[in-house]
């Protein structure tokens, strides 16, 4: 009987998540892995307006999906998110970029527990830490970080990576990164994925960070705007630049004419230098060779008178 009774309330669960999977909203996946109890009920009492949040089992999850498929385009594409989490079903009216705000904004960081891999690369920065002298300085030592005592306190000698990005932390570590203060985990809800409409949007275009995005678009938008500028393309954008870009190469123009008729008057002159120059040469040579026969004919005259 026992059994029945279970298999009955699996039954009606599958109904539950497919009636949720069915309505006009959006369905995104959140994984619970390492998410306290007592954080995940903060955070689902705060999103209760905007979200509903119910966990299940993920061999349900799969079973209600696989029995709407065909019904809901695209929705059998949440199925791989199940592999890698102990999932929670979210549905919610917002535009999904706007939830994931909305829960990256209720995240908090804590502590890196052994056996959790680093999410990015943990860092023991360069410089005085607020450690006494003692056994510290074999601690670092182990974990490869360069460290001396300077003025009654231990400094670290060189900026050195405890942790690379994707790494299993180790207790040692876990240790370290405590003594520094460093929280390199977010406590909150990890979205997988949402569904909208038959696409798929993955947490890695969810959260990405807004600054950089800004930064993207602004790159785009300039270079785009470059472009069309380049390519003499007129918009409402472009008019207003290409016209004074016109008016520059106008004036560009003006002065190289002038520059070539400045050059042309130079070379003209020079050819009219030139020709006085040669005239003068000739007319000297022809004085002096005349100059000579009246001087020898003087000469002669003398001798013979």
């Amino acid at each position: 009987m026992k059994s029945a009774h279970v298999s009955q309330k699996k039954k009606k669960e599958v109904e539950v998540l497919k009636k949720l999977l069915q309505t006009e909203g959006n369905i995104g996946l959140i994984d619970l892995t390492n998410l306290p109890s007592a954080q995940f009920q903060k955070i689902k009492h705060k999103l209760r307006k905007d979200a509903q949040i119910r966990v299940t089992k993920k061999s349900l999850l799969k079973l209600a999906i696989d029995q709407i498929k065909d019904k809901k385009k695209g929705i059998e594409n949440l199925e791989k998110y199940l592999l890698i989490s102990m999932p929670a079903l979210m549905i919610t009216k917002e535009d999904p970029f706007k939830i994931a705000r909305l829960i990256a904004k209720n995240k908090s960081q804590t502590v890196a527990k052994p056996g959790q891999v680093s999410p990015k690369d943990l860092i023991i920065p360069e410089g005085p830490t607020s450690f006494p002298p003692g056994p510290i300085i074999g601690e670092l030592g182990a974990a490869g970080i360069k460290a001396a005592i300077e003025a009654g306190k231990v400094v670290i000698k060189k900026e050195t990576t405890l942790v690379h990005k994707g790494e299993v932390i180790t207790q040692k570590q876990s240790d370290m990164l405590a003594k520094f203060g460093i929280k390199p985990m977010e406590i909150g809800l990890n979205v997988l994925a949402i569904y909208q409409n038959g696409d798929i949007y993955d947490k890695e275009i969810l959260f990405v960070n807004e600054e950089e995005y800004m930064e993207m678009i602004k790159t785009v938008a300039t270079e785009a705007l470059n472009l069309a500028v380049f390519i003499a393309y007129p918009t409402k954008e472009t008019i207003e630049i290409l016209l004074q870009k016109a008016e520059r190469e106008k004036l560009a123009v003006k002065d190289k004419i002038k520059d070539t008729e400045t050059d042309v008057h130079a070379e003209m002159q020079l050819s009219r230098d030139d020709i006085a120059r040669k005239n003068i040469l000739e007319y000297s040579d022809k004085m002096a060779d005349k100059a000579h026969d009246l001087i020898e004919k003087a000469r002669e005259e003398m001798l013979g008178g």
